[in-house]
């Protein structure tokens, strides 16, 4: 294992290097890093005493220190002057707001780049205990499509690295303060990402379920901390907030999920569930109870499992590998933030090493689940269907816009459900699969109650 170690590490540093260098690359560009400036230049506002949820006083600030570039699109434009971040993200990037531009923005996209290849390992580390070079080719399938986040500094690249440090320090039982402190700042910056992961191990209960607590009274203070400093700045920022959320998500917005949508015929669409079916019925109360139906039968079922269900290491992976595609479904999500499907990894890993039919449809729901929310292969289908000049006007072409437009929807619907039905089956055992008997050892201690 050793020198297994040593290859992987080679490869997923030589993987990452092509998401890190092609994305920054792109991020020279008028509309590169437009998500780290806005969370930039929001925390600048703040620090100046400036309300940054009003249009009109960050827009001041953004202009006044040079922000603003000449040949910026109106999109990226409005994802930096329309600040929808929550609050405690305002404490992360403080210390790199205190900095000029320049150097800020390096060190971010650097400190993205250590924690993401350190949390690529140790989801390889964790998938290896079944399936060394599977877990390996998936890790890497990962990792080489990940430009995105590295062209536009989005907080997601940070979040999902942090939350999936979080998962192996609290399933190997190694560095625990660290993977609390982790899972706390993942929750507190984005916690409609980590939010469900952080769900799981409350409901596992045991030593898990004191991780989640610990891990919410950090998330608590740093919340307070952070309503308390914005509401002394600017009092009614509630207000603000709000209205930058409803422009944002406005028919023809940003964050919109049908195909009118600024973004919604490119690259970096909203993956959520909402997405694909807006496609057959642009219209948010069909779309929106639609999607909330299936996604909340799906947790709801998910949830009942994992009340009652006898915590092990195998159940640990099919619950995560379950509810990390259904994160992505049931709100607001775009492609960068599908890299959570790291933590699906250990899951595949085990159900091949197990063998048979199910093994081999596991390795192909992931292998199409990373490809399908991969940044390459969605730019590619987006360049098809602009050519193909694909519409909306019948059922054929609806049908073939959610391939071609949304194929991040369909297949983390796919594998949500498949991991789910895995779940919901006697976990596999670790002594079944013949092939992670000392990670069982090792993992086996924190789901017994404390």
């Amino acid at each position: 294992m050793t020198r297994m170690r040593r290859i992987a590490l080679v490869w997923i540093l030589l993987s990452s290097a092509i998401s890190i260098w092609w994305g920054f690359d792109m991020g020279q560009t008028s509309n590169g890093w437009v998500d780290f400036r806005a969370v930039y230049y929001g925390t600048r506002c703040l620090l100046q005493h400036h309300n940054p949820y009003s249009v009109s006083e960050l827009e001041a600030v953004y202009r006044a220190e040079g922000g603003e570039r000449a040949s910026e699109t109106i999109q990226a434009r409005q994802a930096v002057t329309l600040y929808v971040n929550v609050p405690t993200t305002f404490i992360f990037v403080a210390p790199f707001a205190m900095l000029p531009w320049g150097l800020a923005h390096w060190l971010w996209l650097s400190l993205t780049a250590g924690v993401f290849i350190l949390a690529a390992y140790l989801m390889w580390d964790l998938g290896a205990s079944y399936a060394p070079k599977l877990s390996l080719f998936l890790v890497c399938l990962l990792a080489a499509n990940c430009e995105e986040i590295f062209c536009a500094g989005n907080a997601a690249g940070l979040v999902v690295s942090l939350c999936a440090v979080a998962v192996w320090c609290f399933l190997r039982e190694r560095f625990v303060p660290v993977g609390i402190l982790c899972l706390a700042a993942s929750l507190a910056i984005k916690p409609h990402d980590a939010g469900l992961v952080w769900l799981y191990f409350l409901l596992a209960g045991g030593v898990c379920r004191k991780r989640a607590l610990q891990t919410l009274l950090i998330t608590a203070v740093l919340c307070l901390s952070a309503f308390l400093w914005v509401s002394h700045v600017a009092p009614h920022w509630t207000e603000d907030w709000n209205a930058n959320l409803t422009a944002i998500s406005a028919h023809g917005g940003i964050n919109e999920p049908s195909p009118d949508s600024l973004t919604g015929r490119s690259a970096a669409m909203v993956i959520d569930l909402q997405a694909a079916v807006s496609v057959f019925r642009n219209d948010p109360r069909v779309y929106n109870l639609i999607s909330y139906l299936v996604c909340g039968a799906l947790l709801l079922v998910w949830s009942v499992r994992t009340l009652r269900l006898r915590s092990s290491p195998a159940g640990a992976w099919l619950a995560l590998a379950a509810v990390v595609p259904l994160t992505m479904l049931v709100t607001y999500h775009r492609p960068w933030d599908a890299k959570l499907l790291l933590l699906t990894v250990p899951a595949c890993a085990m159900l091949w090493a197990r063998g048979g039919a199910v093994g081999k449809i596991a390795l192909w729901v992931n292998a199409a689940g990373l490809v399908l929310t991969g940044d390459v292969p969605l730019a590619i289908l987006n360049i098809l269907s602009i050519k193909l000049h694909v519409g909306t006007a019948g059922i054929f072409e609806q049908m073939l816009t959610v391939v071609l437009n949304r194929p991040a929807s369909l297949i983390l619907l796919v594998m949500g459900i498949f991991y789910l039905w895995m779940y919901l089956r006697r976990p596999v055992s670790d002594q079944e699969t013949g092939a992670a008997q000392s990670a069982s050892a090792r993992t086996e201690s924190i789901f017994q109650p404390n």
